[in-house]
């Protein structure tokens, strides 16, 4: 049985805050720590809304591998929980603290210990930023595809936690695809390695993917060794407008189904390009129903642009723009990657969610979306990564009405339902944490969840690490 600290007996509660933090004193500099609890409040939660969150005891910054494996014998031996941490820009509540907590930030282990030209591998730890990464291999002529939308602040450990995507996934793949190997604190403070840096290895089960998307409740991620790719050229970008979801739904399909291979494809509607304008004044066309990006970072980009531009023409889109240079395109990137922030902005409070649906039911899942906007009375914006289904419905509420966040929270229900029932998945990106624990357990059913329980029983048999996560 795993137990959270909430449920373990009162002769196995965890010790007063005063000792532990004596106790992790003993292997750890007085800078390491940050007990003053206005601060430490600070650290509770990520960016997901509607989930619970905890008081920490204590936040931990460690610099090293064995600071890392100090705190968590500490925690072993005096049965505290610990909820492990990046840039906490996470949309799922895996990082939220729970009561009592010791919560390890790994934002100050952000050294880039590696970079291989030649075994195209990076090693690094977990707090290195997303982009700084994506940075530095360019100047080897290299690229790491995983490109989240906050990947100017979200953190390698994060990505791997949660499985992250981003906008180049649909030629790419997601960072599960980029792991090859890990350094992985266990729970009683042992350091496993798993995984490799060749370019082929089958030895014994693959741990690596295990605990790619496993949320900080199996292990803590000191070092990841990711494989790279050359540079692609420079990828140029095409919009075109559509008078309906549904038509550029459509011409989605007719890309990939003529074979097509965009760098991107991503997909706004109305609601989200008009959120975009108001907020950066971006001048997108406010008249389109949806508005559909497609990049390719070919030798002739061009080319391949226009045999996709007359596929959009065919579906029905009323306009179709190739940009004309790389300034142009990344100009209509930034709009893509201003889409949660700019929902954010209209009502103040957001939900956003993470069904990934197959290609082929992804106008029905943007048509059911709209249906139940009207129904609940709410502005949903839909943003997507449409190349590969996954799409971000985002629910935009007044956190201070009551009667709407409560028909925020059943609309957000609501969608996640309806991503199931078209053959769907409850995340394609974000995670299960503590916004859709319950989802996973109806998308999985009872024994995935018994056979899951096994595994974290396994790793962690006192229930200590991320306890209230994914089931």
């Amino acid at each position: 049985m795993i137990m959270s600290r909430s449920e373990m007996s009162p002769d196995e509660d965890p010790p007063a805050t005063g000792n532990l933090v004596d106790r992790l004193l003993s292997g750890l500099p007085a800078e390491a720590f940050v007990t003053d609890p206005d601060v430490t409040a600070s650290y509770a939660n990520d960016m997901a809304s509607f989930c619970a969150a905890g008081t920490p005891a204590v936040v931990v910054l460690p610099r090293t591998v064995e600071q890392v494996q100090h705190v968590m014998r500490i925690a072993t031996e005096l049965r505290v929980p610990v909820v492990p941490q990046g840039a906490r820009t996470g949309l799922s509540g895996a990082a939220n603290a729970s009561d009592g907590c010791i919560v390890l930030s790994l934002t100050k282990m952000d050294r880039i210990l590696e970079i291989n030209p030649v075994d195209r591998v990076a090693v690094v730890e977990p707090g290195v930023i997303n982009a700084t990464l994506s940075r530095a291999v360019g100047e080897h002529g290299l690229y790491y595809p995983p490109d989240p939308s906050s990947w100017e602040m979200c953190t390698i450990g994060g990505n791997i936690g949660t499985a992250s995507g981003g906008l180049c996934c649909v030629k790419y793949g997601v960072t599960a695809e980029y792991v090859l190997g890990l350094d992985v604190v266990l729970a009683d403070g042992r350091l496993m390695s798993t995984g490799r840096r060749t370019a082929k290895g089958v030895a014994g089960y693959d741990l690596t993917r295990l605990f790619v998307g496993s949320e900080g409740s199996l292990g803590i991620v000191v070092r990841a060794t990711l494989a790279l790719r050359p540079q692609p050229p420079q990828q140029l970008v095409l919009a075109a407008e559509f008078a309906s979801t549904a038509a550029a739904c459509d011409a989605v399909c007719r890309i990939m189904a003529g074979g097509h291979v965009p760098s991107l494809l991503e997909l706004m509607d109305r609601t989200t390009v008009k959120a975009v304008n108001a907020m950066a004044h971006m001048g997108l066309p406010e008249t389109t129903e949806a508005l559909l990006l497609a990049a390719f970072d070919t030798l002739d980009p061009a080319a391949d642009l226009a045999a996709v531009g007359v596929l959009c023409e065919a579906a029905g889109a009323t306009q179709v723009v190739p940009a004309d240079d790389a300034a142009e395109s990344e100009l209509l990137l930034q709009a893509r990657r201003l889409s949660l922030t700019a929902l954010e902005a209209v009502k103040g409070t957001t939900m956003i969610d993470d069904v990934c649906v197959p290609r082929s039911r992804l106008g029905d899942m943007l048509e059911g979306v709209e249906r139940i906007a009207e129904k609940y009375a709410l502005t949903i914006g839909v943003c997507a990564h449409a190349g590969d289904g996954n799409t971000h419905p985002t629910v935009c509420f007044d956190a201070a009405d009551p009667e709407e966040s409560r028909r925020a929270r059943e609309s957000f229900d609501e969608i996640m339902a309806l991503g199931l029932e078209l053959g769907g998945t409850i995340t394609g990106e974000h995670g299960v944490g503590v916004l859709k624990k319950e989802w996973l357990a109806r998308e999985i059913g009872p024994v995935g969840v018994e056979m899951q329980r096994a595994i974290k029983t396994t790793f962690d048999p006192l229930g200590i690490l991320n306890p209230g996560k994914l089931f």
